[in-house]
């Protein structure tokens, strides 16, 4: 991990170049130090048939939050990359309206390995999702 860490207030965040993150519109609000935090605004699409929303869009979001949190940030800023080993989620509580936030630690990372833990928040504060998963560094960037 990069000494210094990249933050939306004090150094620009990388792009997520993911394009589901994108298409679902979840944000990179910072990354660095072992740490992560993505926030998304929920709009009907994210929602499932009883007007919450969908698992998968939790999953996503948690998922990306943990994977981001153990990547190396190159010297020009860039993001490494990573491959998910397991993903355990716990879903809590329903949302259906506002901003929510993962925010992700690593817990414990090895050479190729690392372990992170994070929790789905709504703007409100309330503790939608926990995550805890294992993640493996890529060597080198994935081929197109």
């Amino acid at each position: 991990m990069s000494d210094r860490a990249i933050h939306a207030s004090a150094a620009p965040v990388p792009p997520t170049a993911n394009p589901l993150l994108d298409y679902l519109g979840i944000r990179l609000a910072s990354v660095g130090e072992g740490r992560c935090v993505f926030e998304l605004d929920l709009a009907p699409r994210h929602l499932n048939r009883q007007g919450s929303v969908q698992g998968g869009v939790v999953a996503t979001m948690l998922d990306a939050a943990c994977g981001y949190a153990g990547l190396p940030v190159g010297p020009d800023g860039a993001l490494g990359h990573a491959v998910t080993a397991m993903l355990s989620i716990s879903y809590l509580s329903k949302a259906s309206s506002g901003r929510l936030r993962a925010c992700a630690t690593v817990t414990r990372a090895g050479n190729s390995l690392y372990f992170a833990s994070a929790q789905l928040t709504s703007d409100a504060g309330v503790l939608i999702a926990t995550a805890q998963g294992t993640f493996k560094r890529a060597r080198s960037a994935p081929e197109a």
